[in-house]
């Protein structure tokens, strides 16, 4: 056990470097890092934050056995560099090496594949200053108690040298890094340590790194002295029924071929199908590969025998085929590993999968998909989040608070922003992503997700809120996003509190009306007054082919709102010009075939979400659908009074 321990100890050591500045030789040491990935190396954000927040930009140099090359940041987790205390959840930075990654041989270490946060004894690993030069160091420490979401507390009677923050935390029992090395406490011994799956916090980014991680590690690379990470890795033994660490690599590196799945929710039905309907021990962490999937068959720190992780690579490469994908090398692979498994009575329980109705693929020749009215009073949840713009801050920055509405009394403040300046638009999703992705995962039933209002002032309303991921924003042919798989519906914010007497009015003629129409607005050679809003129709729906932020889309929305209209639908990436192309004359005709089909306002927001979900499954020709936005607006459920008081910019 001792020789196999050095050995692993050896190979984390290939894989530890040290960041330092270029020019100088001997630099001075900035801290510590690891390769997780062929030139992928990741270590603390609070090592690079002195270096960087000026410029993230700035070419800097890891070095380590075997390797000294200059680097750049990819990515890192903080909000908000200038904040006094880089938060643990926030303290994880991305470096890449320059040029090709295959121009450097290096080591990679072995990524736990659980979200499970470790306890008991581990090996801490870094870099530290010394005279003549700089030196590795492992010592061993200890976990005896968890902090937040992602923190790791290291038992106080550990001493961590200077500059081993961002170094690795290795369990020696699984051969796996479970964390990264944060903080020494101030003078006392012991320290903080990250959790490796905040790493899921990365996003898009994440994926890719992962799917390089074990690419890497199953073409079983071997050490400069004869040794890989799997081979020294302890294991449940060699009976067919046993999963083993080989067994593993083998699977996780087919699933990293794979297309990534399109949700959370399909990750976790697909893994509780493969545990024959038992739950997992503890919460569900985020599910952003089919790996983290795979992560959830275990009971503590063991896998569950092979049958399960056989049963779910079959649900996945079932549904990768029922998608139109490649999944041959998989299927070739789990009959093989099946041929292994000695309970032959048994293989029928892999061999028969079939997957549940809920991810069967839709036919286009079916019936009519369900569906799901917008829960009035008393009908349901909704989540809300506001965004408040910070008074006299340029360009824009937002507060937000998260809030929700039980459909059973008044809504709740569930979670407020906690930062000094607020944020810009493009921060938004990730501050957003772990406080709303928590609430939305709670009160999801399946098969209907809870319905998302954001309110905006209306000069805001062309944020692409129907194309956020939490870990990022892309268009919606990439699967995934809020407005594929739930309602995602647009509010006024100026409207908070108290609903006046004619947008409550206007709501419940249009409530009561049978028929539905789009009314083209602002119309071709028209000029439309506060009457001619106050008149329409309470059965016509406004549409615009033009963003809502911009004139003259921005003061055709202001008449609408000032007017009672609670429904309108607009195009935020559309054209400012008073001449409408020809393509204007599709987006309509498409938009009144929607409204046609509506037997009640209610059903608009889970109507259009249907064609979000054919564009993002490329099942169906909605792309006219895939810039719109939709203010569903009930003085019903009005969203929170303000509070009294201004908040101003931060000097």
């Amino acid at each position: 056990m001792t020789e196999r321990n050095d050995r692993l100890y050896e190979l984390v050591r290939a894989a530890t470097v040290h960041l330092l500045p270029t020019g100088a030789d001997m630099g001075p040491l900035w801290g510590s890092g690891f390769f997780v990935a062929p030139g992928w190396v990741l270590t603390a954000a609070h090592v690079l934050r002195p270096h960087l927040a000026a410029d993230r930009h700035t070419v800097f140099r890891v070095r380590g056995e075997g390797v000294d090359v200059e680097a750049r940041l990819e990515q890192w987790l903080l909000t908000d560099p200038r904040r006094p205390v880089v938060p643990l959840e926030e303290d994880l930075a991305l470096v890449r090496l320059t040029g090709d990654a295959d121009e450097h041989a290096h080591e990679c270490v072995w990524l736990a594949d659980r979200a499970a946060r470790h306890s008991g004894a581990l090996k801490a690993c870094g870099y530290y200053p010394g005279p003549p030069e700089t030196h590795f160091r492992i010592v061993d420490a200890e976990i005896n108690g968890h902090e937040d979401t992602y923190g790791l507390i290291i038992k106080p009677d550990i001493d961590f040298p200077s500059g081993v923050s961002g170094g690795p935390l290795l369990d020696p029992e699984t051969g796996a890094v479970v964390g990264l090395i944060k903080s020494r406490r101030k003078e006392q011994d012991g320290g903080k340590a990250v959790a490796i799956s905040a790493l899921r916090r990365f996003g898009p980014v994440y994926r890719t790194l992962m799917a390089a991680h074990d690419r890497w590690h199953g073409a079983e690379p071997v050490s400069g002295t004869g040794d890989n990470w799997i081979d020294l890795q302890g294991g449940a033994g060699t009976g067919g029924e046993r999963w083993t660490p080989a067994d593993r690599r083998e699977a996780l590196g087919l699933l990293a071929d794979l297309p990534v799945p399109p949700d959370a929710p399909t990750v976790a039905l697909l893994a509780r199908q493969a545990r024959s309907g038992m739950q997992w021990p503890g919460g569900t962490p985020e599910l952003l590969t089919w790996r983290d999937g795979y992560g959830l068959l275990y009971e503590g720190a063991h896998p569950l025998e092979a049958l399960t992780f056989l049963r779910y690579l079959r649900y996945v490469e079932s549904y990768i085929r029922s998608r139109g994908g490649d999944g041959a090398a998989l299927g070739a692979w789990i009959q093989k590993r099946l041929r292994r498994e000695p309970r032959r009575e048994l293989h029928a329980l892999v061999r028969d999968v079939a997957l549940p109705d809920a991810l069967r693929p839709a036919s286009e020749d079916g019936p009519e998909r369900v569906v799901i009215p917008y829960p009035g009073p008393g009908e349901g949840p909704t989540v809300a989040v506001l965004l408040d713009p910070v008074i006299g801050s340029q360009p824009a920055r937002f507060f937000w608070e998260i809030w929700l509405d039980a459909g059973d009394g008044e809504p709740e403040l569930y979670e407020s922003d906690g930062s000094v300046r607020g944020h810009l638009p493009g921060e938004l999703v990730q501050a957003l992503r772990e406080p709303l992705g928590r609430l939305l995962r709670a009160k999801d039933r399946e098969g209907c997700p809870v319905p998302l209002e954001v309110a905006l002032p209306a000069e805001y309303f062309d944020t692409a809120v129907h194309r956020w991921r939490f870990d990022d924003i892309a268009e919606l042919n990439d699967t995934g996003h809020l407005g594929a798989r739930r309602r995602v519906v647009l509010r006024s914010l100026e409207r908070r509190g108290d609903p006046d007497k004619l947008w409550a009015e206007r709501w419940q003629a249009m409530a009561a009306e049978q028929r539905f129409g789009g009314w083209r607005t602002p119309a071709r050679g028209a000029v439309h007054t506060d009457r001619s809003y106050r008149e329409a129709a309470f059965g016509l729906i406004p549409v615009m082919c033009r963003p809502a932020g911009r004139e003259p889309g921005r003061g055709a929305m202001r008449l609408a709102l000032e007017n009672g209209h609670g429904v309108a639908l607009w195009h935020i990436d559309g054209h400012t010009s008073r001449a409408c192309p020809e393509t204007c004359d599709t987006l309509y005709a498409k938009a009144e075939e929607l409204l046609g089909a509506l037997g009640s306002p209610a059903e608009l927001p889970d109507r259009l979400r249907h064609i979000r979900q054919d564009i993002s499954e490329q099942r169906a020709d909605g792309a006219w659908a895939e810039p719109m936005a939709l203010l569903y607006d009930d003085p019903r459920r009005p969203l929170p009074a303000e509070e009294t008081g201004t908040v101003d910019a931060p000097l």
